[in-house]
């Protein structure tokens, strides 16, 4: 074994008390690569040290026993880093006091932002019409394949349909003709239109003729060739 120059952090580290002896020594066989940085720090910050290997030691032996064996791996660490931890530390405790005041402060912006929405958002929203049970209503065309030769020739409002019943707010399901079996019985409000009743004295108005909805192919299954099974189904 032979001794080296001790660095200036282990001459520090030897200022503990007298009762524990410690010896620095390095193996001349082996690399000593950080031994050899360390020897050359010619600066000593009087401040803690800092294992960033091991747990922070409990007791001042433990400190001496990790010195003795880690000493390569111990460093010093500047006054200003502490001072800076701390304050970060005092910030964010005074921070945590008025979080739940924040949160409440957030809250109230959003509900009020949500108000401003739904105002702008419904000044220019038609209010969805109401229909009674026993109203009558035309059906718009819309979506519906007829007999009729083109779409332009054909009737823009189809009906009229009664025995509405509401499904859900904006839906409602009519009572159909039987040739209308094809056609989903459940419209959207925006699909009816209530009938007027005609205000000029002694008027009859005659109800429109029927109309013939083209009738979907109907298709029977044969035989199964194949099949393909998929993940989630």
């Amino acid at each position: 074994m032979s001794s080296k120059v001790l660095t200036c952090h282990q001459v520090h580290c030897t200022e503990f008390p007298s009762e524990f002896y410690l010896s620095i020594t390095y193996c001349p066989s082996r690399l000593a690569t950080l031994p050899d940085a360390l020897s050359g720090w010619d600066y000593v910050y009087p401040e803690s040290g800092v294992d960033f290997i091991s747990k922070n030691p409990q007791t001042f032996h433990q400190v001496l026993k990790q010195n003795e064996i880690k000493e390569s791996r111990f460093f010093s660490i500047k006054a200003e880093v502490l001072s800076d931890l701390v304050d970060q530390i005092q910030k964010a405790v005074w921070q945590e006091k008025y979080y739940n005041e924040t949160l409440k402060q957030l809250a109230r912006e959003l509900e009020s932002a949500i108000k401003r929405f739904k105002k702008y958002e419904h000044r220019d929203r038609a209010i969805p019409p109401h229909f009674q049970p026993g109203d009558k209503v035309w059906r718009a065309s819309k979506n519906i394949k007829t007999t009729r030769p083109t779409k332009k020739l054909s009737e823009r409002w189809l009906g009229t349909f009664e025995g509405l019943k509401k499904i859900g707010r904006h839906a409602y399901h009519p009572k159909l003709p039987q040739q209308w079996k094809s056609v989903h019985p459940v419209f959207h409000v925006s699909l009816l239109e209530l009938v007027k009743q005609s205000t000029i004295p002694n008027r009859h108005q005659l109800p429109p003729p029927p109309v013939k909805v083209e009738e979907q192919k109907k298709w029977e299954v044969a035989q199964v060739l194949d099949s393909n099974l998929k993940r989630g189904t």
